[in-house]
């Protein structure tokens, strides 16, 4: 099983075999989240960046729940010191844990903690199961290249920003889309505010009529079963 439930915003919540993994939890002060950062379980929270509407709930989570942080190795010191169980990797670096094997991937963006910290390189997900199911989680980046590589992992699903402005817009997405090659695509990462409004419903008709993949287009709250 692989489940994925889009949060609101770049926020996902994964059941991969019964154990819970959070993405960038961002749900206090998120007009677009569909719950309350007091109801998430976590067993393991990934943080792809600092930026506050990212990590704005890692620690209230993780202390509740006992989840360990994955990151980058500056944000994942950054919480340490915060008294949080935490695993360091970095770009290009994969490590086997419970729930499956975890990759770091590139991101184009900035990655400023809250206090105004390093927060090292920004970064993407390439998550494979224990079943062999791949899920990639580009996070906050814009377009490139390399994608394509990452697409040549043969993947079952790849979540997108299209929001613009901070992140890929539709047109550097849809881009994406034709690199990666997923067998499914889930947009993120949009109409949390004003300055990030699209149409997820055009853009995923721009998806079926170009490429070969399935758009997937989630309202916070709901769910994909990665087949």
């Amino acid at each position: 099983m692989f489940k994925v439930t889009w949060l609101g915003h770049g926020s996902f919540a994964l059941d991969i075999d019964g154990v819970k993994v959070v993405i960038d939890p961002f749900l206090t002060g998120n007009p677009a989240a569909s719950t309350e950062a007091s109801k998430i379980e976590a067993q393991y929270i990934l943080v792809s960046h600092g930026h506050s509407d990212h990590v704005a709930d890692v620690e209230t989570i993780a202390k509740r729940t006992k989840a360990q942080v994955i990151s980058n190795f500056e944000i994942a010191n950054w919480f340490e010191a915060k008294g949080l169980s935490t695993h360091a990797q970095h770009i290009g670096g994969g490590h086997n844990h419970a729930f499956g094997y975890v990759k770091l991937t590139i991101a184009h963006h900035g990655s400023a903690l809250p206090d105004g910290s390093y927060g090292g390189n920004p970064c993407g997900f390439l998550i494979t199961s224990k079943a062999g199911k791949k899920a990639y989680f580009a996070c906050d980046t814009g377009l490139f290249y390399e994608m394509k590589f990452y697409g040549d992992e043969g993947l079952d699903l790849a979540c997108l920003p299209i929001g613009d402005n901070f992140t890929m817009g539709p047109d550097d997405a849809l881009k994406a889309v034709k690199l990666l090659e997923p067998k499914a695509v889930i947009p993120a990462h949009f109409n949390t505010f004003p300055l990030i409004a699209q149409d997820a419903g055009g853009w995923a008709k721009r998806v079926s009529a170009e490429t070969k993949s399935k758009p997937v287009v989630l309202k916070p709250g709901e769910s994909y079963d990665i087949p």
